[in-house]
């Protein structure tokens, strides 16, 4: 359904699968190659992504965070008042 403002509305459409140009069916039916999809990315995200391991945790962050919530030093007043003025920046 189609809303366009509040004095028109269109009926319900058909509910079809995805439409697919017909260029790429004669593709794969001809013995050619099919399409391949590709990803590009920059060196600094090969960086980032080699430097924070298999699963993209970083772990030396994490381990830090968890010492600093152990020892009682992450929650500080500075990071709440930081915390609460962003919120009510937020907020307008």
């Amino acid at each position: 359904m189609q809303i366009h403002g509040t004095t028109q509305i269109h009926g319900t459409q058909a509910l079809n699968g995805p439409h697919f140009n017909q260029r790429a069916h004669n593709v794969g039916t001809t013995g050619s190659a099919q399409p391949v999809d590709q990803l590009d990315l920059s060196p600094a995200a090969l960086a980032a992504s080699q430097s924070s391991g298999s699963d993209g945790i970083r772990t030396d962050l994490v381990t830090s965070l968890r010492a600093q919530i152990a020892s009682g030093n992450y929650d500080t007043a500075d990071k709440l008042d930081m915390a609460l003025s962003r919120m009510f920046d937020s907020i307008g």
